[in-house]
């Protein structure tokens, strides 16, 4: 197979394959285990770019900030994304080019602090609806409601919990440096946790917002930026399914964007989880004409060369 241009969007929960079992040691020994497939596509000469989710590792971030909250200042939503680039960027880097070096290659692994655009008139803003971090209750929800000008929500009798807005990425502001490492033939981890959400002010200027960014969309843009010839996206399941978990569920091999869409207005795919894959998915195949895959780590490789995962196709 001739070399092709990549983009990879891993999600935030592929760091972590036990909820009891969330330390530093154990994502990356899951990182490990994804980078195991990633570094096969690179051995055959293939560029890749990869992208993540950080939705777990924000929150932690911050449930840190909230038991240190009565001796350190908290950290701004934005931070929080960066900071989870920059940690989770490490351990893709480390895990990569340790998988790399089994297998005798030499290569250029780079992380991007990758800001993405998005405008204040986004009706998200508005109506924060994403939520983050832990549940709390009410007095210490009213608390961050009044000093810190959260928005809360009562989740079904479970606690509260922050809200924040989920803004539609206009533009990565660092894909040119992105394309510059890939001619230079760097292995680039971008977009990280779907971008740090940013806005352009009147004074031309770049202001960071409270704010977090769908990590598929954002790596959707990306690979329409870089025109890839496949978008993959990765998630729980090997292949996209009709009638999920029901006695007549069907896999998928290949979907058109025609059958996605009626898929889609049949209500097949969750909004919460499948939908914004097929979505994105669809949006990149859409807009350049190459193919997006959907499947699970362990078939990344495999879905590239074989009949493994869901294939997009115009």
């Amino acid at each position: 197979m001739e070399s092709k241009l990549i983009v990879i969007a891993i999600g935030g929960n592929s760091l972590i394959e036990d909820s009891k079992h969330v330390t530093v040691s154990a994502q990356y020994e899951a990182a490990s285990k994804t980078a195991h497939h990633i570094a096969r596509l690179i051995k055959d000469g293939h560029r890749v770019v990869i992208a993540h989710g950080n939705g777990p590792q924000v929150g932690y971030i911050l449930l840190r900030a909230e038991y240190a909250r009565k001796i350190l200042h908290a950290v701004p939503l934005d931070s929080c994304v960066a900071d989870t680039q920059g940690a989770i960027g490490y351990q893709l880097q480390r895990a990569l080019g340790n998988e790399l070096g089994k297998l005798g290659i030499k290569k250029d692994l780079a992380t991007v602090v990758t800001q993405v655009l998005v405008d204040d008139a986004d009706p998200s803003f508005k109506a924060p609806a994403k939520p983050i971090g832990s549940f709390m209750q009410k007095e210490e929800a009213e608390y961050h409601r009044d000093h810190d000008g959260w928005s809360i929500v009562e989740d079904s009798g479970r606690g509260y919990r922050r809200v924040v807005a989920s803004p539609r990425p206009l533009s990565i502001i660092e894909a040119g440096t992105v394309r510059k490492l890939l001619d230079d033939d760097v292995v680039v981890i971008a977009a990280g946790g779907g971008g740090i959400p940013v806005v352009r002010e009147a004074d031309g200027l770049l202001y960071g917002r409270e704010a977090v960014v769908d990590k598929d969309l954002a790596a959707c843009l990306l690979a329409k930026d870089l025109n890839a010839d496949v978008f993959v996206i990765s998630t729980a399941v090997e292949k996209v399914c009709l009638n999920y978990n029901k006695p007549d569920e069907k896999k998928l091999d290949t979907i058109t964007l025609e059958q996605a869409e009626e898929y889609i207005a049949q209500g097949q795919f969750p909004a919460g989880s499948m939908l914004p894959k097929i979505e994105a998915a669809a949006d990149f195949v859409r807009s350049t004409g190459n193919t997006g895959l959907i499947t699970d780590p362990s078939h990344i490789y495999d879905a590239l060369y074989a009949d493994a995962g869901t294939r997009l196709v115009p």
